[in-house]
């Protein structure tokens, strides 16, 4: 039997409404790369996008690996395997064959590689060839998954969680000892910070993140063990009073680090090293900015958690149904985004209300194809993380734990 934890809900839904902002604003930051660029880039939204960048990824990790450690899979972890494999396989094929498709055709034809005529692009993107350089992202592969990259990665991430469970199971490992809060404390703040500092100082400049799945080296080393820590930590009261409780100092600590960070950044662009002088300018600056980058994905983890435990841990009213809905909105969002924007940029709008509109359109568009047809057509719910139920037979809400 799951264990509902409602902050964990609460806080799945909130990640993914701040997802459709992110997303949007991926096509408005100046200097990042993305599927379809507005004309209207801004470089001064580089500074929000690095504050969610750091943890949006890494939390979703972690909230799914909650998810499941909450599922208590340890009875039967084979067949708990089996069945997440059957919940998401689904949606990830259809969502590359269907969803994801609109996407690469709408790059194509912004960038000249594509010709117009949906209907002729899907019969060519069905055959699963390799397309002209630089059609789309994942042109050499012939089909892309674009923003459906986290599936990808909880398919394997899944059987090797449960394998560990297995292997524990069969090695009659005890369970994780209770430490003492001398100990437990400055181990759970520092040894990932220690790890994540490893993975970005290290890592990351030798296999820079790819979302291939096959040697993304950088992104598995550094989500797969917060899965599994995720896991671990699931229901452990401990740790979850421990994290209401430095809430405030983690928020000051993440601050603090993000403030390092984009201050550094900041410097780096508007200075010269002869202006720092001679001791400032032999300092290891790009360590220390990777170092605080480290520092505030944790402690960013620690207070979002710690937050939500403390204020989100209720039954709202709203949540059955959000809940419900995050699955089909995570799969929709994004290629409802790029096609509004290529709708909308023959139209030469103005700088805010292009991105108002697109906003705005990705919503309703979410909604309305999830209330109206997802939620209601028995055969597409599996298609999109849904068990094969209608809304209207439902008696309660039973989802994934995701999605990114």
């Amino acid at each position: 039997m799951t264990e509902r934890r409602h902050d964990i809900d609460a806080l799945r839904v909130f990640a993914f409404a701040l997802l459709i902002l992110y997303h949007v604003g991926m096509a408005y930051v100046a200097g990042w790369d993305f599927h379809l660029k507005s004309v209207h880039t801004a470089q001064w939204l580089q500074w929000p996008m690095i504050v969610l960048n750091r943890w949006r990824m890494p939390l979703l990790f972690m909230i799914s690996g909650i998810a499941i450690g909450l599922a208590r899979p340890q009875a039967r972890p084979w067949r708990f395997a089996l069945q997440r494999c059957g919940r998401l396989l689904p949606p990830l094929l259809f969502g590359m064959f269907v969803v994801v498709a609109v996407q690469a055709y709408c790059q194509g034809v912004s960038n000249g590689k594509v010709g117009p005529g949906l209907g002729n692009f899907l019969l060519r993107y069905w055959q699963v060839r390799p397309w002209p350089a630089g059609s789309f992202d994942g042109w050499e592969h012939g089909i892309t998954w674009n923003h459906l990259w986290y599936l990808a990665y909880l398919l394997p991430y899944t059987v090797a969680l449960m394998g560990l469970v297995s292997l524990s199971r069969l090695l009659r490992l005890p369970a994780l000892p209770q430490m003492p809060t001398a100990v437990a404390v400055p181990a759970l703040l520092l040894l990932p910070i220690l790890w994540e500092a490893f993975c970005v100082l290290w890592v990351m400049p030798r296999h820079p993140p790819t979302h291939a799945l096959v040697g993304d080296w950088f992104v598995h080393a550094e989500s797969f063990p917060l899965f599994v820590l995720g896991y671990l930590l699931a229901r452990r009261e401990r740790f979850w009073a421990w994290a209401v409780r430095l809430r405030w100092i983690t928020l000051g600590a993440a601050v603090l680090a993000i403030g390092t960070e984009l201050a550094i950044r900041y410097l780096g662009i508007h200075m010269q090293p002869a202006q720092l002088g001679a001791m400032l300018a032999a300092l290891p600056w790009e360590t220390i900015e990777h170092s605080a980058r480290a520092a505030y994905t944790w402690l960013a983890l620690l207070t979002i958690l710690g937050w939500a435990r403390h204020r989100l841990n209720r039954p709202f009213r709203w949540l059955p149904y959000c809940t419900d809905a995050v699955f089909p909105w995570y799969i929709l969002h994004q290629s409802l985004i790029i096609v509004v924007l290529y709708w909308l940029m023959p139209l030469h709008l103005n700088a805010w209300l292009e991105p108002a509109l697109v906003i705005a359109a990705t919503v309703i568009g979410c909604l309305a194809l999830h209330e109206y047809a997802i939620g209601r057509v028995r055969w597409l719910r599996p298609l999109f993380g849904l068990r094969g139920r209608t809304q209207r037979s439902a008696s309660k809400v039973d989802v994934m734990p995701m999605p990114s």
